[in-house]
């Protein structure tokens, strides 16, 4: 890997492109640390540091690279942008016109693409008016008495939402001209240049519980990372045969290739499926939550004690089980063993010993179910394993935690992926095999 990274600084267009890359993270970091007008950064750095992070914003958080509780211009992070992908990959199962729209190709896709950026600033809309309700209410922080927003007029609560919601226009924007002009998928990279920018500082706490919890910590993060590396590398290589066909003069097909149905086959999907729906219980209770100072209901302190508190049996087995509900759930509306049973019949592909058309759909069918039972596992157990944990590192939730959840799944899959990349372009341009 270092080996390609040097090969990569040695060439000049490839240096370009990841100096530009590197650019554009330090503007998307510099964004994410600049208030938002009307907030008052002492008040809300003196909130940040009497409370603890949890609840239905930290997931966002992570995402942001601590970008919301800070209240910045970058609040939302590339949050909404996911959720508006995901969205409208599942409306092509279900809309006909969408699913039309997929099958066109590139023109189709950027019409896609297009709904994608409206339905972004739809949610981030709402997604910043209820961080600022929230904060106006006083609940966005717990136990704060200090107000983030002393200005709390129509007309700056108005000023805070449009801003946050250009804000996150603009990640959308640096995010898509990393993916045309720079290395890798611009909008992974963000996510993963927000969740490193939290090591340091979450490091510092683990280091303070003392030098021999510090090494126990690396020790186990390293394990981790190189477990979560080996699983995302797994796959399931199924032979596929073409056969012999005359077209015109020539003779095509008759080669051997295989079709790989990896073991994580939906990816970080189901953990920040799973996330949201979790939260969704304690969001509705802080916005129903009274501000009078009464006593909260039966709801907010069972959402408070059972399903916020990740260190709570019923959270971790909750979580667990969503998580491989979503993973199968995610993987049978993304892959389509009748489609690509379809596709091979077409160009004269099969499975050696499997008869084309619907048996080869119900093999995939089959294969598929086997596989992804593993991986769903594997994504419970990688998401709930830092719960276990949470006495030792000091931390109070593991969404937070840099090594754990979400966070030590996107970080390996985007550094896979950008790495992976870098090679390919690195022998698109080594033409040494061709010499000999």
């Amino acid at each position: 890997m270092l080996g390609a990274f040097r090969s990569a600084l040695a060439t000049p267009d490839l240096r370009k492109k990841i100096l530009f890359t590197l650019g554009i993270i330090v503007v998307y970091r510099l964004g994410a640390t600049m208030p938002a007008p009307g907030v008052s950064f002492k008040n809300v750095r003196e909130c940040i540091d009497s409370v603890d992070q949890q609840g239905i914003y930290s997931l966002i958080n992570l995402f942001s690279g601590g970008a919301l509780l800070n209240l910045s211009i970058f609040a939302l992070g590339i949050m909404p942008y996911i959720t508006a992908s995901i969205i409208i990959q599942l409306l092509t199962v279900v809309i006909p016109r969408f699913e039309q729209l997929k099958k066109e190709g590139q023109a189709g896709q950027n019409k896609l693409t297009q709904y994608t950026r409206y339905l972004t600033i739809a949610l981030a809309v709402l997604q910043s008016t209820g961080i600022i309700a929230l904060a106006v209410r006083g609940q966005l922080f717990a136990n704060c008495q200090v107000p983030v927003i002393p200005d709390q007029s129509v007309w700056n609560l108005t000023v805070l939402v449009v801003t946050m919601t250009a804000g996150t226009s603009i990640i959308m924007w640096l995010g898509e001209i990393i993916t045309e002009k720079g290395i890798g998928n611009g909008m992974s990279l963000l996510i993963f240049t927000g969740i490193a920018a939290r090591i340091p500082a979450e490091g510092q706490l683990i280091w303070a519980r003392g030098g021999l919890t510090f090494f126990l910590v690396c020790v186990a993060a390293l394990l981790i990372i190189a477990s979560v590396i080996y699983v995302e590398q797994a796959q399931r290589r199924i032979p596929v045969q073409y056969a012999k066909r005359m077209i015109g003069r020539r003779m095509y097909g008759g080669t051997s290739t295989y079709l790989p149905l990896k073991v994580n086959q939906a990816g970080v999907i189901p953990v920040i499926f799973a996330s949201s729906l979790l939260y969704l219980p304690d969001l509705i209770s802080r916005l129903t939550a009274s501000t009078d100072g009464s006593q909260p209901g039966w709801f907010a302190t069972f959402v408070a004690t059972h399903l916020v508190s990740q260190s709570s049996p019923v959270h971790v087995s909750l979580y667990f089980l969503l998580i491989v509900f979503f993973t199968y759930f995610y993987v049978g509306i993304t892959f389509n063993p009748d489609e690509r049973a379809d596709e091979m019949k077409k160009f004269g592909g099969f499975i050696p010993g499997i008869r084309p058309g619907r048996p080869t759909a119900e093999y995939l069918r089959f294969v598929l179910g086997r596989i992804t039972l593993p991986g769903s596992i594997y994504l419970g157990i990688v998401a709930i394993l830092p719960n276990f944990f949470l006495d030792i590192t000091g931390q109070g939730q593991n969404q937070n935690f840099p090594f754990g959840g979400t966070a030590v799944l996107i970080m390996v899959g985007v550094g896979l992926d950008t790495v992976k990349q870098i090679e390919s372009q690195l022998m698109q341009r080594n033409y040494e095999g061709f010499l000999r």
